[in-house]
């Protein structure tokens, strides 16, 4: 019986290639670790917050705006705003004692005290009021008040001035005073109920 040939033989291996080289080269530093990237990042978070704490409060400061409710605060009003004018009337006072009034100059500030004539029990009517008019120096009594106060205010009954009034002899001195109608009418039932006497305001 006849043999089948036999395979041929397999093929040598392929060489293997010789090793490639690597270059020299520096080793490769990592700066900082995860630490050191925390800290930055805290630093960038606390200097965004400072200047937004800046900006806010520069605009507080622009815009006048006070407190948390966001609420604009009013522009300050004047002294004395909101205050309605006092309209001052003329108010003829007989003061008892005329060396007093004597002393008194137009626009000295005064305070009115009454004296009851049954219980000679004093009070004061009228603090700080303003002296219009008073008699003309060196006059007596019977002499008529001086109209040296330019100040244009009315009588107590609207009459405009109190030109003519006449000091009775024996019954003190007039004087003019600058005062509310509320205090004229005060003065007046002070007047005929006691005495009256003046002393010059500290404010004055």
């Amino acid at each position: 019986m006849p043999r089948c040939p036999s395979p041929p033989p397999p093929p040598p291996p392929a060489p293997v290639p010789a090793p490639c080289g690597v270059g020299p080269f520096e080793p490769l530093r990592v700066r900082g670790g995860g630490a050191d990237r925390l800290r930055r990042m805290v630093r960038r978070q606390r200097r965004a917050a400072a200047a937004g704490l800046a900006l806010a409060g520069a605009a507080l400061a622009t815009t006048g705006l006070s407190g948390t409710d966001g609420e604009a605060r009013p522009p300050d009003a004047p002294q004395g705003a909101g205050r309605p004018s006092v309209r001052l009337v003329s108010a003829p006072v007989r003061i008892a004692d005329p060396e007093t009034v004597r002393l008194l100059r137009p626009g000295d500030l005064v305070d009115v005290i009454a004296v009851d004539d049954a219980d000679d029990e004093a009070r004061v009517v009228a603090r700080g009021v303003r002296v219009a008019k008073v008699p003309h120096p060196g006059s007596g009594p019977g002499d008529h008040a001086a109209d040296v106060s330019g100040t244009g205010v009315d009588g107590p009954s609207g009459t405009g001035g109190t030109h003519g009034i006449e000091a009775r002899a024996g019954a003190g001195a007039l004087v003019v005073l600058s005062v509310e109608r509320s205090t004229a009418t005060a003065l007046l039932g002070a007047g005929t109920s006691g005495r009256l006497a003046v002393a010059v305001s500290d404010a004055n």
